[in-house]
């Protein structure tokens, strides 16, 4: 059978039937040229022919079966197994000739041609892998596979793919982290869904921080960028005196400054301020220093200045030179009651006296005033509004009496200038309440002149009373029914004690005198030590000191004034030798002008102690007065016992050592006390180097006791006849009287007041 192409790549065989369609293995029929087409057909049937003659050889080749109508050659040899369909073919070439073989339709070249033949070949290396164990490789394929064998050395491996990349994916590779250069998309897409979701995560948890938790004080910080708030400094309180009259109180005042980087010129204008503000030398200096240093925006240079001076200043337009307003304290009176009444600093704030004691109540509580302002720090007008309202302190009402105390310090000035006396201190006491009318403390200044002093002194100083004491030991032994006023004791004019040792003391009576006779009225209105004496040893150590605790003595008044002194008085069970005798005339005890005056008052008070007090009341915002609780009250004497004392103390007034004290148509009862000074621990020697604290405590009037008042004068003149307590301090006490029955508008209770006349 011979055969025939066509150029539409149908073949014609000698039996007349024609085979037609695409050749299995390949995608379209018909691809490439014919000559291509040939060509390769050839190389395929060349392949199929030394694949036949190797079977052949081999005895391996299966004849295969073919029919005119074309059917396949049956495949089955195992009946156990169903029979294969059949495909119908048009034609079907048969292995008994090589015609036969080579009869099939011309392959596809281009692309597809190595399709074509590669599928060819695993369909025939299959189908006879099917047939016989040892299928036949292609030659062709075997010559390529001894070609590369024949290349590699022996027991060479097998050599890696090489891989070409860019520089950029090398860099990109060495950059990029390992996890990410696994190349699994789905890690990478993981690795983003996690990111963004940290992200927006940490976003939102942010935007919920902003509008809760954080959200005040962002309010506040855009709050501060478009306003600014204004202090307004609230007014300190006023302390007025019983008779509403004002003793200090905060008026507006002008403090100049400068800022020292707006000064052209500091050395000129630092003479310039000192002349016109007349300060120092040596504050001239130091502002000249202030100014020249330029790191500085802020310097005062006088501060709560009168608006007159302040003018003057101002109206020089020195550059860097400005002012503005402030309170500052003032006392209307001077130095009224500075001692009692205190002072501020410059800012306000106590530092002494009532001032220091009520800072916390008299200091208001400043205020706030919010104003907006524009991109350039002006404020917009209109736009204020007062936040907090500034709330003043609350005014002190006291009880001292503004009359009283001043007539009180200029007799107090007047009798320490005539004696040339170190100082002197003076209370005024009422009688039934406790309340302080008057305390004044004078001393002399270092130049030689005297002035009131800032410290209290008749609170926080104490000293020897001397014989004002002999009013506690006698009332005492009167109330422990030990004596009575017509008691006679033998006193004789001394008594010495701790005879033949180093301790040995000898004490006399002010008044020399032999071995006498005493009533116990002569001893109190002569003040005999002596007599005395035998009194404080009736009683006994403990209930001497008992007494004289009870009296205040060695305790802390009720004033509880700043820096306010208890006393020196040592429990009975530590008085040693003369300790247990001396105590009892003043001597071995150290006690306050406040306490001294207390403890007489007991007697005018009809045996009750009394605390004193200072403070009557408060007035606060509202403007309503709230009184202060009343003093406290003790018995200490029964009324029989003060109103025997009280008949006593007249007699010392009009009869014995107080008869500077008498006041015309008033009866006055007190005791003088003339006590010699302990200066580094030893008593100096009278009428040589001795110095004194004179004393005189007295009430009025005696026939219903209204006011009771204590003058001491310390260190008279020691030469001066009148240093005693009787001629220092008594004078003062009778100057005071009248304007102390004026101002409280008392009223004898008789005519027939006073001393009875001879």
């Amino acid at each position: 059978m011979t055969e025939r192409r066509t150029p539409s790549g149908t073949t014609k065989g000698t039996t007349g039937a024609t085979t037609s369609g695409p050749a299995r293995g390949s995608r379209k029929h018909g691809r490439g040229t014919p000559a291509q087409r040939e060509r390769v057909a050839e190389f395929r049937a060349q392949d199929r022919r030394l694949a036949e003659a190797e079977a052949t050889r081999r005895g391996t080749k299966r004849p295969s079966t073919s029919s005119a109508t074309g059917s396949a050659p049956a495949r089955r040899t195992d009946p156990r197994q169903p029979a294969a369909p059949t495909a119908k073919r048009t034609t079907a070439p048969t292995r008994s000739s090589a015609a036969s073989t080579r009869h099939r339709p011309a392959e596809p070249v281009g692309r597809h041609a190595g399709r074509s033949a590669g599928a060819d070949k695993v369909r025939n290396v299959g189908r006879d892998a099917g047939r016989d164990r040892h299928p036949v490789e292609p030659v062709s394929e075997r010559l390529k596979a001894d070609a590369s064998r024949r290349r590699q050395p022996r027991h060479a491996k097998p050599l890696a793919r090489v891989q070409h990349t860019s520089r950029r994916d090398r860099v990109a590779k060495r950059l990029t982290p390992g996890w990410f250069r696994a190349g699994s998309p789905r890690k990478r897409l993981i690795a983003l869904l996690v990111g963004a979701a940290l992200v927006f995560g940490a976003i939102l948890v942010r935007i919920t921080m902003l509008q809760t938790t954080d959200a005040a004080s962002y309010t506040l910080a855009g709050t501060h960028q478009r306003t600014e708030e204004t202090v307004l400094p609230a007014s300190r309180g006023v302390i007025f005196d019983r008779n509403g009259d004002e003793l200090a109180l905060s008026v507006p005042a002008t403090t100049i400054f400068v800022n020292p980087k707006l000064v052209l010129d500091p050395v000129g204008t630092a003479a310039v301020l000192a002349t016109t503000l007349h300060l120092s030398p040596a504050k001239q200096q130091s502002l000249v220093v202030a100014m020249s240093d330029k790191t500085k925006g802020f310097e005062y240079v006088a501060r709560q200045i009168d608006d007159a001076t302040a003018l003057a200043v101002m109206s020089l337009k020195l550059a860097g030179v400005d002012s503005y307003e402030e309170d500052t304290r003032v006392v209307p009176g001077g130095d009224l009651a500075l001692g009692v009444i205190g002072k501020t600093d410059t800012d306000g704030k106590g530092i002494a006296g009532l001032e220091r004691q009520y800072d916390t109540l008299l200091t208001g509580k400043n205020g706030e005033l919010v104003q907006e302002h524009d991109t350039k720090g002006n404020a917009i007008p209109g736009s204020g509004s007062v936040s907090v309202p500034a709330v003043p302190g609350t005014d002190l009402v006291l009880t001292l009496d503004r009359s009283i105390q001043f007539s009180l310090e200029q007799a107090l000035l007047k009798q320490v200038s005539e004696l040339r006396a170190k100082g002197g201190t003076a209370i005024v006491e009422e009688s039934g309440t406790g309340n302080i009318l008057a305390m004044a403390s004078v001393q002399i200044r270092a130049d030689g002149t005297y002035a009131v002093t800032s410290a209290n002194l008749g609170a926080v100083a104490c000293e020897e009373p001397g014989s004002v004491a002999k009013v506690i030991t006698t009332s005492a032994a009167l109330n422990e029914g030990l004596i009575t006023p017509q008691t006679y004791i033998e006193v004789p004019g001394y008594r010495i004690y701790d005879k033949g040792t180093r301790w040995e003391k000898v004490i006399h009576d002010a008044e020399p005198h032999k071995t006498e006779m005493m009533s116990v009225q002569d001893i109190l209105v002569h003040s005999s030590n002596i007599g005395t004496i035998a009194e404080s040893e009736a009683l006994g150590p403990e209930r001497q000191y008992n007494y004289m605790t009870a009296f205040g003595l060695g305790l802390k008044s009720a004033l509880d004034f700043p820096s306010e002194t208890k006393g020196l008085l040592a429990p009975w069970q530590k008085w040693q030798g003369t300790e247990k005798v001396t105590k009892s005339y003043g001597y071995g005890v150290c006690a306050t002008a406040i306490q001294l005056v207390g403890a007489v008052n007991v007697v005018a008070n009809n045996g009750v102690y009394v605390a004193p007090r200072l403070v009557q009341g408060t007035i606060g915002e509202d403007g309503v007065v709230a009184p202060a609780a009343p003093a406290a009250t003790r018995t200490v004497l029964t009324p029989d016992t003060a109103q025997t004392m009280n008949l006593m103390m007249r007699a010392v007034v009009c009869d014995g050592t107080g008869a500077a004290a008498q006041v015309d148509g008033i009866t006055v009862a007190g005791k003088t006390g003339t006590g010699v000074k302990a200066v580094n621990g030893v008593y100096g020697a009278e009428g040589k180097d001795a110095k004194y604290y004179s004393s005189f405590i007295g009430f009025f009037p005696a026939e219903a006791p209204k006011v009771t008042t204590l003058i001491s004068i310390d260190e008279p003149d020691p030469t001066n006849l009148n240093r005693f307590g009787g001629t220092a301090a008594a004078p003062v006490f009778q100057a005071v009287v009248p304007t102390i029955m004026h101002q409280l508008e008392i009223q004898p209770p008789n005519t027939t007041g006073g001393c009875p006349k001879s």
